[in-house]
């Protein structure tokens, strides 16, 4: 994964956000099972960025936590859109550099990081 955090253009940041027991920590679970690191069956009821007693004694999320997960997403002719040459060229010299330097994961332009934030909904942690 370290080496796909040099491709800006394959980088995407995201928080989930929303009011108190509308979903959004079942929504982060599916995500990261779509990503493998739980199984299906876990998802929804995994609660897997919920780290804290508290927030597994309670049912709620108390505390944001923050996750990195690795999607490559298969593109359709009618999803690429339009880069300069210029950006062609780095996108191809960064996915070359990353290739070399972790030969384990197969990385290419549809290959994304997923940086996801999973937030408290209850306005008692709106400081969060």
């Amino acid at each position: 994964m370290r080496a796909i955090m040099d491709l800006k253009h394959n980088i995407r940041s995201m928080s989930v956000i929303a009011h108190v027991d509308h979903g959004k920590t079942t929504l982060t679970d599916s995500l990261v099972q779509k990503a493998g690191i739980i199984s299906s069956k876990a998802a929804g009821g995994a609660r897997y960025t919920d780290t804290r007693a508290d927030e597994a004694e309670r049912g709620i999320t108390i505390k944001s936590t923050g996750i990195s997960m690795f999607f490559d997403y298969a593109l359709k002719a009618s999803d690429v859109g339009t880069f300069t040459d210029a950006e062609k060229k780095e996108m191809s010299d960064a996915m070359a550099e990353a290739q070399e330097a972790d030969k384990n994961v197969k990385i290419t332009e549809n290959s994304y990081l997923i940086n996801l934030i999973d937030s408290p909904g209850h306005v008692d942690f709106s400081s969060e």
